[in-house]
């Protein structure tokens, strides 16, 4: 399967911006450990960066598991079909992934922004604002869309050229 050089950039920054935001978790709850056990005196904001760390990650390398394929998945019909029964198969399901990522967490994510925005509601202990930290939904969701868009375009143009399927099982490579 070809791999547009668009989202091979996209899994190389992403990955890398994944891999940054969990060098920071770390370094947050190693200063909680050192200042709750050896200064005495527990840091006031880590629990709290250390929660939005953890939903930026979560969510983020959901988005990134989607681009690689490898979020869980059902694969006992994908398995079992070959050709253009396969194809058929994998289009209907990005367009099913496409659709909840769109409804749910696009839309349903960029109002859950703009309410707690408008709300002006502010985490407790870093005074930011909430919609901030749930910025990551609708992010995560047009990542997974991209991915499962580019997927079905791919799947088409392999339809119409009476290309057969990459079996389903099988993750892409890592690049970069």
């Amino acid at each position: 399967m070809l791999v547009s050089p668009v989202r091979k950039r996209i899994d190389v920054v992403l990955g890398w911006l994944l891999a940054a935001l969990m060098g920071v978790a770390v370094l947050n709850v190693l200063w909680q450990v050192f200042t709750r056990w050896v200064l005495r005196s527990p840091s006031a904001y880590t629990d709290e960066l250390a929660r939005y760390l953890l939903i930026w990650i979560g969510l983020l390398g959901a988005g990134y598991a989607v681009g690689r394929k490898l979020h869980l998945a059902i694969d006992l019909l994908p398995a079992s079909l070959s050709g253009s029964r396969a194809l058929v198969l994998a289009v209907i399901i990005d367009v099913l992934v496409f659709s909840f990522a769109l409804a749910v967490m696009v839309i349903g994510g960029l109002r859950l922004v703009a309410l707690t925005l408008l709300l002006e509601q502010t985490s407790a202990a870093l005074r930011v604002p909430l919609g901030y930290v749930y910025l990551a939904v609708p992010l995560s969701g047009a990542l997974i869309m991209f991915y499962a868009g580019s997927r079905i375009i791919e799947n088409v143009n392999a339809l119409r050229a009476g290309r057969r399927a990459v079996p389903a099982a099988r993750a892409e490579p890592p690049t970069g």
